[in-house]
């Protein structure tokens, strides 16, 4: 979610999130969409591919009291390799 303030997304910053959504989340694997978590608000290219419960979840999310993430020894940049990890295979696989 954008706040009131923030500028508009790029084109290519908008195809980064869109294939952010589709991954499956970065910490538990469960399967996408996802929801685009972004590590530092406005810098859209390192937003972490996380589903709702470890995104927003009061236990296990990074924005409550981050269980899953303690559970399977990841920060936002263990989660960001990841997530940038499954977009290379799928550029990959695209040119294959």
């Amino acid at each position: 979610m954008r706040s009131k303030n923030s500028k508009p997304f790029t084109p290519a910053e908008s195809a980064h999130i869109e294939a952010v959504k589709w991954l499956p989340c970065s910490v538990c694997d469960a399967p996408g969409p996802s929801d685009a978590h972004h590590i530092k608000q406005g810098q859209h290219f390192t937003a972490v591919a996380l589903c709702k419960d470890c995104h927003q979840g009061p236990i296990n999310g990074w924005h409550g009291m981050k269980v899953m993430w303690r559970v399977h020894k990841v920060d936002e940049l263990d989660a960001l390799n990841v997530t940038l990890q499954r977009l290379g295979q799928g550029l990959m696989r695209a040119a294959a």
